[in-house]
Formats: structure tokens, sequence, C-alpha cells
């Protein structure tokens, strides 16, 4: 029960932060960051053990190794710059967030030309 102890780690941050925010607000971002650390560890053997199957699924079905790599990378993208979307929200920095997130989604999309040519020149084959 793993959501358990992830949920269990956010509310107990939760609680911690609000009593912080009263006396001492200005360690409310090092809880934030040791409780996402914490999660973040937790979950890591699930992301392992998902990129295995992934690699395993991909070599039955002779998927190009390029591009379950480069899906791999996107989805690490797209969860560190949430985390550090969230982590600059909490601190009251929202314009920060907003360029964070920005920068990820234009990380995102040049990644992902090769596969998007690649799917278009598949398309462009099929159609006469």
């Amino acid at each position: 029960m793993e959501i358990v102890k992830i949920a269990g780690i956010g509310l107990i941050a939760l609680i911690i932060i609000i009593i912080l925010k009263q006396y001492k607000p200005e360690f409310v971002i090092y809880v934030s960051l040791i409780a996402g650390a914490m999660i973040l560890f937790l979950v890591m053997n699930k992301i392992s053990g998902i990129i295995t199957m992934l690699t395993n699924l991909s070599n039955k079905v002779s998927v190009n190794g390029q591009f379950l790599e480069l899906l791999i990378k996107i989805t690490g993208i797209a969860f560190l710059t949430e985390f550090a979307v969230s982590i600059c929200k909490d601190s009251g920095e929202t314009a920060i967030a907003s360029k964070v997130d920005l920068g990820g989604k234009v990380i995102i999309i040049s990644m992902s030309i090769p596969i998007i040519s690649s799917l278009l020149e598949s398309v462009l084959k099929i159609l006469p």
C-alpha cells in the first residue's frame, strides 16, 4: 500500500507547513522539498519497473528503441517540470512557475519532433 505512505507523507507535510507558516514561514519551502523528495523516492521503484516493462514490450513488438527512449525522457521531463512548477507555486512565485512550465513544454515539443516526423512519414506512405 504505497499510496497510504505517499498520502501520509503529504498529510504530515501539510500539517507541518500549516504550523510553520505561523511561526517560521521561511522554512515552509524546505518542508515541501523534503516531502516531495520522499514521495519521489517512494515511487522510483515503480518507475523503474514501468521502464523495464516498456523495454521488454518494445523488444517483443520490435518498436524502434530510440522512440521508446525519447518517450521515457519526455515523460521524465514532464514529471520534473510539474514538480518544479509545484514548488514554485508553493513558494508564491507563480511568474517563475509559468516560465518553468513553458520551458518544459518547449523542450518536450522539441524532443518529440523525430517521433512526429516518423509518424507523418508513415502516414504519407499509406496515402496514395
